[in-house]
């Protein structure tokens, strides 16, 4: 498991014990995307893993991989919606980038994409972009890492918040891996919160 400050920070308010480390086949995802990752990012998935913060905002795993229930969410579908959002605004002309620079980590609850900006040639140098549909701009662009902007919008380091919704309330913020989430599910159980929940079940559609 790769050490990360940022992502150590991080753990500070939000608790590891429901993530796990999602051993990611690293060569294999750098190949479908054409690119290494950031640091803080591959250190994310080997603390917390793919999965949920607060039931609202959602971490994207690299690569599609099958669920016991359902698929998780993974960064391919994100990142079209992401740049089918971009094009649907305008292309450039609302933001002057290449789209195929836009890649999602994560998502929102309210509909807010998480991306990386990946102009720079490195990618711990790449900044946050929100490809926001309930925010002030549509696209806004902040210069930190995904575990630092994570860090500070949950510790209300922001003058006006960078998403739609708060997920967090300044207390000790809850991670639950999504492989957790599915079995609680399954066991009838709140995938968030693990408390008895009549409506969950392993049921089929």
């Amino acid at each position: 498991m790769s050490e990360n400050a940022r992502v150590k920070a991080l753990e500070q308010i939000m608790s590891a014990t429901h993530g796990a480390d999602e051993d990611i086949d690293w060569p294999a995802a750098e190949a479908v995307w054409g690119t290494r990752f950031p640091a803080d990012y591959v250190a994310f998935m080997g603390r917390f893993g793919a999965g949920s913060i607060n039931g609202e905002a959602g971490i994207l795993l690299p690569l599609p991989t099958s669920g016991p229930q359902w698929d998780p969410a993974e960064m391919a579908e994100e990142t079209a919606n992401a740049r089918a959002l971009w094009a649907a605004e305008g292309g450039r002309a609302a933001f002057d980038v290449d789209p195929e620079s836009i890649l999602a980590w994560g998502v929102v609850g309210g509909a807010d994409i998480l991306c990386w900006l990946t102009t720079d040639p490195d990618p711990d140098r790449w900044p946050v972009l929100v490809c926001g549909r309930h925010t002030a701009e549509v696209f806004a662009v902040y210069p930190y890492g995904m575990a630092e902007f994570l860090l500070r919008m949950c510790s209300d380091e922001f003058d006006m918040s960078p998403v739609g919704i708060t997920f967090w309330d300044g207390e000790q913020l809850g991670f639950v891996h999504w492989r957790k989430a599915q079995r609680r599910w399954q066991e009838g159980r709140n995938p968030e919160t693990g408390e008895p929940d009549p409506y969950a079940g392993d049921f089929a559609d």
